[in-house]
């Protein structure tokens, strides 16, 4: 039986739940033999990656939740504790198809010819160049801990996995000591292709290699006989802020930021084969008690850093479609010359992201530009962004970019970037207290005789040319004066958040925490006016807020056509006894993640795309945009993109209150229509 939140009389799913229910979603295209093998295993490292995140940050705020003694002074889950019995369940379970999944692409595999071996299945030949390689490259890098000998438990890094040893000597009785190892991964790789001379290819994991090497690593200390086995510690990462809560209550519980390398344990991920006395030994010096998240696997943990698994060992390795160059940007050409005459959406992956480098450099160089404001979440490693914006600073124009120093998870790298540019002479702003812009915009200003003229984009998703391949998203580039003059008024906003009375006196964009659910139930309702004459097309990543859900249920009461695409996360109810229309929910999950934010509402024809998912954390505190779409052009391309995705019968799940996660019908005579494909072909033959 699912687990249900009640809310003004409508049943709710649990949103941790629900999102479970996706990274079930994500580990069916593992299991999908239609996909290649190579992003099986990448999809088998999201999968991961995601469990990870989830434990970092929503198990820590359920055991937080569960834990905390003024439970009546905040709303965030109903029940926290059945709550995370039913994740411990549901985790379990999937853990078993991950591996049967993995153990199965692992055979199919080798017989494509690349086959992944261990220290068992080594000749002469092999380990001779092994133990050369461990030595020139591995053992520099590692240091063992004696766990028995330290003074205080040791301190486990979050994303590493260990070699969990158990050491023993004939000599002296079979002395029997304990030994944890970091397996070096950010360092030497995790996957070492070894020599061959056949047509095969042969890859060995780094934790493997050290296995052969505990020798010599310990010989010379008396021990002649090891075991060792993989574990590896999720901690707790950060309150998920996604409801009201008491604001001493956050300041509290953010500190845990400053100390997650040393955080709660939450999840223990262990060899099932591990020695039983050092598993006790182990869960005693960590402190992990029976209500932690024990998770027995394979010999194989990590799996995330199988989304990096080599491509150059595979025969039929197909490379993707190229990125298409935007007919109207295709350079060289002046951008801003061409926004003057009309907007221009770009469609990523489809589309490609040096368009948008190409604008902020040809706004570094144009003599006429004074001033560019970007809003950064999260940068690419290697920024060709923040090239750019250096760039335009040593041609004397002026940068401000916003950085968000708390981007889960990247809070060191835009730390960096903030040193930086600032160093280059940029004025970086980094937030507000409480309150994350999540919001990617940018504006960029010139002056011509004395006169002032502006440009923008605002993005759905990161301004990051490296997830701009991998993520579906949408930047809008427009020249339009209020779209363009709010946007520069909103970077005024975030440099003196007392003016609040800038966020309420837009016409245009949309803004967060202020405007953005009324704006939209109002959007709703004018729909709902309507009846069966209504129709609303919703594309979020997550969709989990009350107030809108109760909005678009009602909707489809009173008869209108309510379709929602939701990568993630969702708690609408789908059906209702008395209702004239039912909701149709997909979840679309393929090779490319869907992330982008679209709302379409039939009677005022309009087309808007948001930084925003209409989850509480989003609408409330947060600092996002969302813009309408005025170019009919554009309009056009996005119903026809929405309507592509809706026809998807190949990838596309539907979304209901089983959670079954099943795939929508083909139907016999239908043709299959797999959107991500379809789109690509869409695209390529639009003509301007």
């Amino acid at each position: 039986m699912q687990l249900k939140s009640f809310n003004k009389n409508k049943e709710r799913l649990v949103r941790d739940i629900s999102w479970l229910s996706f990274n079930e979603r994500v580990l069916q295209e593992a299991q999908d033999v239609s996909v290649s093998l190579h992003d099986r295993l990448k999809f088998l490292g999201i999968y991961s990656n995601n469990m990870d995140e989830f434990f970092r940050v929503r198990v820590a705020t359920l055991i937080r939740m569960a834990s905390y003694d003024k439970i009546s002074r905040i709303y965030l889950e109903d029940k926290p504790n059945l709550i995370l019995e039913q994740i411990q369940e549901r985790v379990l379970k999937n853990q078993k198809v991950f591996n049967t999944t993995f153990n199965k692409i692992i055979r199919e595999l080798k017989a494509e010819g690349v086959e992944l071996i261990n220290e068992k299945k080594l000749n002469a030949k092999d380990m001779k160049w092994l133990r050369n390689y461990f030595n020139i490259n591995v053992r520099s890098n590692i240091v063992p801990l004696m766990v028995e000998s330290i003074p205080q438990a040791p301190n486990l890094k979050d994303k590493s996995i260990y070699l969990a040893c158990v050491l023993r000597s004939k000599t002296n009785g079979f002395t029997k000591r304990y030994a944890l190892i970091e397996v070096p991964t950010n360092v030497c790789g995790r996957f070492i292709i070894l020599p061959t001379e056949g047509i095969k290819s042969r890859i060995i994991l780094l934790e493997d290699i050290i296995r052969i090497c505990l020798p010599n690593l310990f010989s010379q200390f008396g021990f002649d006989k090891f075991e060792s086995y993989i574990i590896k510690l999720t901690r707790d990462g950060e309150l998920d802020l996604d409801n009201d809560i008491d604001t001493d209550f956050i300041r509290s519980i953010e500190k845990g930021l400053r100390r997650r390398k040393s955080a709660k344990a939450l999840r223990f991920v262990f060899d099932k084969r591990i020695d039983e006395q050092l598993l006790r030994y182990l869960s005693s010096i960590l402190g992990l008690s029976k209500r932690d998240h024990f998770i027995p696997g394979g010999r194989v943990h990590n799996h995330k850093d199988f989304m990096d698994f080599p491509k150059s060992v595979f025969a039929k390795n197909k490379s993707k479609r190229k990125q298409i160059i935007h007919p109207l940007l295709k350079q060289p050409v002046r951008i801003m010359k061409v926004l003057d005459k009309r907007d221009v959406m770009l469609h990523v992956p489809f589309h490609s992201f040096d368009s948008i480098i190409d604008l902020l450099r040809e706004a570094a160089i144009d003599p006429t530009v004074i001033d560019i404001k970007i809003s950064c979440y999260r940068l690419a490693k290697k920024s060709k962004i923040v090239n750019a914006l250096i760039n335009a600073i040593q041609n004397g124009k002026r940068v401000t970019a916003v950085i968000e120093l708390r981007a889960r998870f990247n809070e060191k790298d835009n730390l960096k970037w903030k040193e930086v540019l600032e160093q280059a002479g940029a004025k970086v702003l980094i937030g507000q207290p409480h309150m994350k812009i999540h919001a990617k915009v940018c504006v960029i200003t010139k002056k011509v005789n004395k006169r002032y003229k502006r440009y923008s984009f605002i993005s759905t998703g990161n301004i990051n040319e490296n997830t701009s391949t991998l993520y579906g998203d949408h930047y809008l580039l427009s020249a339009h004066r209020g779209i363009c003059n709010e946007i520069n008024r909103l970077f005024k906003f975030i440099e003196n958040p007392k003016k609040k009375a800038i966020l309420s006196n837009f016409k245009h964009i949309i803004t967060s925490p202020n405007r953005t659910r009324d704006f939209f139930l109002e959007k709703i309702d004018q729909e709902i006016e309507q009846g069966k004459k209504g129709k609303i097309i919703v594309k979020l990543n997550s969709c989990s807020d009350d107030e809108l859900i109760a909005r678009l249920e009602l909707a489809a009461e009173k008869g209108v056509r309510v379709r929602l695409i939701l990568r993630g996360i969702s708690r609408v109810v789908t059906k209702g006894e008395n209702w004239k229309q039912s909701i149709d929910a997909i979840s679309i999950v393929d090779e490319y993640l869907e992330h982008s934010r679209i709302m379409y509402f039939k009677h005022s024809d309009e087309y808007f795309i948001s930084s925003s998912d209409w989850m509480k954390r989003n609408l409330d505190h947060r600092i996002e945009v969302t813009v309408p779409v005025y170019d009919a052009i554009l309009k056009e391309e996005l119903r026809n993109y929405l309507a592509i995705q809706l026809k998807d019968n190949v990838k596309a799940r539907i979304l209901d209150t089983a959670q079954k996660n099943l795939y929508k019908k083909k139907g016999r005579k239908k043709k299959e229509i797999r959107s991500q494909e379809v789109i690509w072909d869409y695209l390529l033959e639009q003509k301007y």
